[in-house]
């Protein structure tokens, strides 16, 4: 059996009605990320690699304005993944300078953006070319159960989170995903809005298989005929009956359950697995046939995220502060849900 939610902010949740309410972004200094690479630059090359601060600004407008204080095209600048808009992030870019020296970055004209540091590297930075982010959250207005909320945290340090898309996945008032029906419908898009619509469309699916094994209790477990993800790569293997080494692997963290990031063919699942996927596959038949005519591929991507090194304090008595870190390609938003409505 399964159900269909409509809105990504109905998605079920791991444990139950959020213990607190609260206020998230009041500031931007409220939202803090910081890249993790996993690399050093080269110190060589004819890239700039940049280490910019930005506060309230979008990452697609911080690459034009470095491109244009450079003068070189924006097609020049590299930059690892976007940000948020409404905070404050620390992240890499690149930006190249053939045969060129670099311009005064201590002088760009943006009081928002602050270039803490400069080197040189041999290649462009890539999108998705990061180990991942580290973040922390400042509640305010927290009001609630606190003991709860204490209980709701040891929780998700030791068994994670749903590993849904975040609400920024799908645009405004999620409208990305009607969008997307429109464009397969026929409606004409330009390139780059394409590739953010197949993208949304992806990540609806995904969430909806993964609210159906949320509400099963088993987006943390495996089902029958489970294909598994494996932790800090797109790998993944499967299906095969569920062992001892296995069961271990998924204790220690080094595997997942995953879930479809559909594209042409048949998922991989079989059995329960299989037939949960299918099933929420034809409540978007729509969706399914458009990302297969887009000749995309199918992917995995893990069910559960484990927040790594999370920790929380009281700076005050309604003020609460959470820092944790998490892989490429996870919202810190859909840990917050677990704790905030």
């Amino acid at each position: 059996m399964t159900s269909s939610v409509e809105s990504e902010s109905e998605l079920p949740r791991a444990y139950g009605s959020p213990p607190l309410t609260a206020t998230l972004r009041s500031i931007p200094e409220d939202f803090r990320v910081e890249e993790i690479l996993g690399y050093e630059p080269d110190g060589e090359g004819e890239h700039a690699f940049l280490w910019v601060e930005k506060r309230g600004a979008n990452t697609d407008w911080v690459a034009r304005e470095l491109a244009r204080f450079a003068g070189t095209s924006p097609m020049h600048v590299g930059y690892a993944g976007l940000k948020d808009r409404h905070a404050v992030t620390r992240q890499a870019f690149t930006v190249q300078l053939p045969g060129k020296a670099d311009p005064d970055w201590n002088a760009f004209p943006h009081a928002e953006v602050n270039v803490l540091s400069s080197t040189r590297h041999k290649r462009k930075l890539k999108r998705g070319a990061l180990r991942g982010n580290r973040f922390v959250l400042v509640l305010r207005d927290v009001q609630g159960d606190r003991a709860c909320a204490e209980e709701v945290l040891r929780a998700i340090a030791a068994r994670g989170v749903p590993n849904y898309f975040g609400e920024q996945r799908f645009g405004r008032e999620g409208g990305n995903v009607a969008q997307a029906r429109a464009m397969f419908a026929g409606r004409r898009v330009d390139r780059d809005k394409r590739s953010i619509l197949l993208s949304a469309a992806r990540s609806h699916i995904f969430n909806q298989v993964l609210a159906a094994r949320v509400e099963r209790d088993a987006w943390d477990k495996p089902l029958e005929g489970e294909i598994w993800s494996l932790a800090g790569s797109r790998s993944w293997f499967g299906p095969e009956p569920f062992d001892e080494t296995l069961a271990a692997r998924l204790a220690q963290g080094d595997i997942h359950p995953s879930g479809p990031l559909w594209g042409q063919g048949e998922p991989p699942t079989t059995d329960a697995a299989g037939e949960l996927e299918q099933a929420i596959a034809l409540q978007s038949t729509d969706l399914v046939e458009g990302l297969s005519a887009a000749r995309m591929d199918h992917e995995r991507r893990p069910l559960r995220l484990l927040p790594k090194d999370l920790r929380w304090h009281w700076t005050d008595g309604d003020t609460l502060e959470l820092s944790f870190e998490l892989p490429a390609g996870a919202y810190a938003t859909v840990v917050a849900r677990e704790l905030i409505a």
